[in-house]
């Protein structure tokens, strides 16, 4: 808890026109400072500041306050904080920071060695005459960054060798304070440069003081990038890249586009993105999305698109309910880092990839679905445990309704199944009790290797999708005793959208058989097709009416299945909507879906008149 004393040793160490002229004009009328409001539009300067009380006003939007209350205001604080961070930009050390654990040097001396150390870094890369300073020069020209760059983002390069200990014994910081900055390491006594033959990034606070460094190897050192460690100043699950830089444009542009390099961020900048920022050398945390939360309502994720890209992006799914901010996503094509991007294609191309991001939920899902087959309804309902995984950071969440039933129509499973493997661990099933018998067959055959029982199976698919799955049976079980008869049906059976993909190349299979084949030899077929085809062909049941003709119940059981299919795919579209559609495609769903709606009514008229 923060003391009143320390309160009120804030607000005398706080400057408020200093404070508000660091974002906002302010011409001196009387004893009174003037300029426009920065919390809502004006051309007519209503905004005014008294530093003899330590008071602002705005006469146009009527906010107003003292230091505490504009910092709340501007930088989306709550009191504790906004206290928090005056105290910080005053170099102050609350009560609530000495209690926390034993005393070491002062923050704000370890502030001033970083900076020391970031001025130093900077005079090596821009006048050291040696091998390491001219590659690192060379490293960074070879990013784009030219020494106007350089400067501009005070980018730098650490000799080693001691240098930096001796340039900073020299300026007067002490062994402790040089140590607790991270900036040497300890070896026998004798202090070492933490940071050597590196071209060096320094990283800020919100208010643009070097917190700590992220140094780039130059040459096949390991490792590629090290990054200050763990202290009191430099936190790397709270800081940002580029933060003290881009949230004024993250502000006033309400999105926030997080990358995860820091050669990415310059260049992004530098090619009037100015609204990105970058994690340091770890996935984005919540501290990092509460953090840019404050200041918009948009976080654009641009991870790479290899598999560690996939891993933070998954991480990031744990935020979804923590923040009110909207996550999307952006992978890049080509394999390409967005530096390289924006190099090779330019910025209108980048913004193009932008305004296509999408719902960072949609993109992992679409991901971790890419491999399965889901044409499989063993693949499918494996698939389902895979996504339960991925969502249970969610199962206590309002959103948990929403994806429970985008994955459900996703694979074509019950949303109570979904929402159940989600909130439980999964509970592995004994082979003894997976046996399913019923007076609609033995479907053994829907397990996979290893994968799900038959039970399981029938027990998670969607009420369309289980009773598609037992149509398609009565369909092949139909044509395989009377493979001519369904020839004449061909193309229908041919167009069919089947649950299971073997029941596709069963049908198939007996299709290709010339006229006249006997029944014998039509399953033979089938089971060059699938192995499993004997089994899945004795699963099928007759429900219509024995005083059909062959031909009719041929219709009959074609009719079944194209019924069930229209409905799952009504489904799909549905899934695929809630979604990030483009208005085209989304007319053209639309379009698909009333067609689809239409063409079931009529079967389940025509299925309804013959049964």
């Amino acid at each position: 808890m923060i003391s009143e004393e320390d309160k009120e040793r804030v607000r005398q160490a706080t400057d408020i026109v200093a404070l508000v002229g660091e974002t906002v004009v302010l011409r001196q009328r009387g004893s009174e400072f003037w300029g426009c409001c920065p919390f809502h539009h004006e051309k007519s300067p209503s905004f005014h500041v008294n530093p003899t009380n330590g008071l602002w006003k705005c006469f146009g939007c009527g906010a107003g306050g003292d230091v505490f209350a504009y910092v709340m205001k501007r930088e989306n604080l709550d009191f504790p904080d906004s206290i928090r961070y005056l105290a910080d930009r005053a170099g102050i050390e609350l009560a609530e920071e000495r209690a926390a654990g034993p005393r070491g040097p002062k923050r704000n001396r370890l502030v001033e060695a970083l900076v020391e150390a970031e001025r130093f870094f900077s005079l090596q890369l821009m006048r050291g005459k040696g091998e390491g300073a001219a590659a690192a020069r060379s490293y960074l020209a070879g990013r784009g960054f030219g020494s106007a760059v350089c400067g501009r983002w005070d980018l730098g390069f650490a000799p080693g060798n001691g240098a930096l200990v001796g340039h900073l014994s020299q300026k007067g910081f002490g062994r402790d304070e040089i140590l607790a900055a991270d900036l040497a390491v300890d070896r026998g006594g004798v202090l070492r440069d933490r940071f050597y033959d590196r071209a060096m990034f320094p990283i800020h606070d919100e208010q643009g003081r070097c917190i700590g460094f992220g140094g780039r190897v130059i040459g096949d050192g390991k490792p590629k990038y090290l990054n200050t460690r763990e202290t009191s100043t430099f936190h790397k699950s709270k800081n940002l890249f580029a933060f003290d830089r881009a949230k004024e444009s993250i502000a006033a542009k309400d999105e926030a586009i997080v990358v995860e390099g820091y050669t990415d961020v310059i260049s992004l900048h530098e090619a009037g993105f100015t609204n990105v920022v970058a994690t340091l050398g770890t996935a984005l945390t919540e501290d990092h999305v509460k953090l840019l939360t404050r200041f918009s309502s948009t976080i654009i994720c641009m991870f790479d698109g290899d598999a560690a890209g996939q891993r933070a992006a998954e991480h990031a799914i744990q935020y979804l309910d923590r923040t009110k901010a909207r996550l999307l996503c952006v992978v890049l094509p080509d394999d390409l880092d967005p530096a390289e991007f924006v190099a090779a294609r330019g910025a209108t191309a980048l913004t193009d990839q932008l305004g296509g991001a999408v719902p960072l939920v949609d993109f992992v899902l679409d991901k971790r679905l890419s491999s399965v087959d889901l044409s499989s309804p063993g693949q499918r309902v494996a698939a389902l445990g895979d996504m339960a995984s991925l969502l249970a950071p969610l199962k206590h969440s309002v959103l948990l309704d929403s994806y429970a039933t985008q994955v459900a129509d996703r694979l074509g499973v019950t949303v109570d199944e979904t929402k159940r493997r989600i909130r439980d661990s999964p509970v592995a099933t004994q082979a003894d009790e997976v046996r399913e018998s019923s007076a609609e067959g033995d479907e053994s055959d829907l397990r996979e290797p290893s994968g799900p029982t038959a039970a399981e199976v029938l027990g998670t698919l969607s009420p369309d999708d289980r009773s598609q799955l037992r149509a398609e049976r009565e369909l092949l079980t139909l044509m395989a005793a009377t493979p001519d008869v369904a020839r004449s049906d061909a193309e229908r059976i041919a167009a069919l959208s089947w649950v299971d993909d073997r029941d596709r190349a069963i049908a198939w299979a007996m299709l290709a058989t010339p006229d006249g084949t006997s029944p014998t030899d039509v399953v033979r077929a089938a089971t060059e097709a699938c192995e499993l085809a004997p089994r899945i062909l004795s699963t099928g049941r007759l429900v219509v009416r024995d005083e059909l003709s062959d031909a009719d119940k041929m219709t009959f059981a074609i009719d079944n299945v194209e019924l069930y299919s229209c409905r799952r795919r009504v489904r799909a579209i549905k899934a695929r909507l809630e979604g990030h559609v483009e208005k085209e495609e989304m007319d053209d769903l639309f379009r698909q879906a009333t067609d689809l709606q239409r063409r079931a009514k009529a079967l389940a008229a025509k299925i309804s008149a013959m049964a």
